[in-house]
């Protein structure tokens, strides 16, 4: 029963995945990319600038529930999980070490894509009856497309499978990856670590987003900083592979036949293969043209939608640019690429990230890239908890249901953590494929009003510098 189910979603994961997913998903960060005269590259370093200044902490500036900062946190601790540990070292095993350039690729075209769905969202939420801000993409589809009904439909089908997202990507996968991780390096059982962080998800997400953002401001940077710097430790130690490393992988991103790569030993993967895993867990891990981050965005206390879009931008340049690059760099330094197990299979996953740091920190190297994942995906769960909330609460009109939802999501959490991997994966991938088409739709529809924005706001930075 189970390897039947494998198959099916694996065949329909291949299916959304193709050729026509990657052009449409690639293409609309590109479109946006020209359309907006590169403004979100040359302002990438305002961007950062300002997510760092003590301004961003305040909640002195306009309406909202949390902090710029705290809006940032909160998406990125749903965007920095397993996809920067896991994913990346999954598509570089199905993909070749090329894969990493397509997710570099991928992430410089989807800043525009993440930036113009904040901006969206910010720019068309409402309050409800609570007082809390509600906004995201549905949002926007209702409220911005000049068809009405077009709107309404793309709007409901967006929220719905931000629901079925929510428990894919933020929770079935994260939960697996907590617990084989736990039990590969500490020996504790699935059913303990399910119970344990169904238990603490369920303790913070009562409070809603102000006490997941609370966590999320304080987990998020000290656990990114934490494993950044490991991983800056085993790439300098490997250092003398680092030149070798990156010049197989913008080789294996490029050949147009399959190659064996050198420090992918037995991996084989042509350009198309590397292109598929790449942007695909490219976008599992920053989700740009998803339009999830645009939901936390929309509760961001801001005067210009605009601004907090380039605050919330940087996420993908935390998430892929950097994080995703020094787990990359790691893996291609230090030859665990293609080494395989005693069956003869080819270890991915978080055991080759273990096997990774291993090279450098020995048995501590495993322990680092456990407690990073454990971290990073229990994070995830928090901050997809809120986007599935609020898509709940789009679907239904009202947040009476909200309680409910919050518990249903905990208890998936054990379930997951008992779920096999494929099947995780799997389910991930087909969520974000449905989740992204009627975004992608919403943005190319709106492009040229997020275009009239960013010139607006563009001039007004103009003025300010002087």
């Amino acid at each position: 029963m189970v390897k039947a189910l494998e198959e099916v979603l694996k065949n329909i994961d291949d299916f959304v995945w193709g050729p026509v997913m990657l052009v449409f998903l690639v293409g609309t960060g590109i479109f946006l990319t020209f359309r907006l005269k590169f403004y979100t590259w040359r302002n990438l370093p305002y961007a950062v600038k300002i997510t760092l200044s003590r301004e961003a902490r305040t909640k002195g500036r306009g309406e909202g529930d949390v902090s710029p900062f705290a809006a940032l946190t909160t998406a990125l601790a749903a965007t920095i999980g397993t996809g920067n540990i896991i994913g990346v070292a999954t598509a570089m095993v199905s993909g070749g070490a090329g894969a990493l350039v397509w997710m570099w690729i991928s992430a410089c075209f989807g800043l525009s894509s993440k930036f113009s769905e904040c901006m969206l969202a910010i720019k068309y939420r409402e309050v409800n009856d609570q007082g809390e801000m509600s906004g995201g993409p549905m949002y926007t589809m209702r409220k911005a497309l000049k068809n009405k009904t077009a709107g309404a439909v793309l709007g409901w089908l967006f929220a719905l499978f931000a629901v079925i997202a929510s428990f894919g990507i933020g929770n079935l996968t994260q939960a697996n990856s907590i617990s084989e991780a736990m039990n590969k390096t500490f020996n504790v059982s699935p059913q303990i670590t399910g119970a344990v962080i169904m238990v603490l998800s369920l303790c913070i997400i009562v409070g809603g987003i102000k006490s997941i953002s609370k966590v999320s401001s304080i987990v998020v940077p000290c656990m990114a900083v934490f494993y950044v710097i490991g991983g800056l430790i085993v790439i300098a130690g490997n250092i003398e592979n680092v030149p070798s490393g990156v010049a197989e992988i913008f080789k294996m991103a490029f050949s147009v036949r399959a190659v064996a790569g050198g420090v992918g030993g037995t991996i084989v993967a042509s350009m198309m293969s590397g292109m598929r895993y790449g942007v695909a867990r490219g976008m599992f891990s920053n989700e740009a043209g998803m339009g999830s981050a645009a939901i936390t965005a929309a509760s961001a206390v801001t005067d210009s939608p605009v601004r907090q879009a380039y605050i919330n931008m940087t996420g993908t340049f935390w998430d892929t640019l950097v994080v995703c690059t020094i787990t990359g760099l790691c893996i291609a330094s230090s030859g665990v690429l293609g080494i395989t197990d005693a069956s003869g299979k080819a270890i991915e996953g978080s055991a080759l990230t273990i096997e990774a740091f291993k090279t450098v920190l020995g048995p501590a190297g495993g322990w680092m890239v456990t407690i990073g994942i454990a971290l990073f995906a229990f994070s995830t769960i928090l901050g997809w908890e809120y986007h599935g909330e609020k898509a709940v609460e789009y679907l239904l009109g009202t947040h009476k249901y909200n309680m409910v939802y919050r518990i249903a999501f905990s208890l998936v959490v054990f379930v997951g953590a008992t779920t096999t991997l494929s099947i995780a994966w799997s389910f991930s991938d087909i969520a974000n494929a449905l989740m992204a088409v009627p975004n992608l739709i919403c943005m190319l529809a709106l492009s040229g009003e997020i275009a009239k924005d960013v010139e607006k706001f563009q001039a007004e930075l103009r003025r300010a510098r002087g």
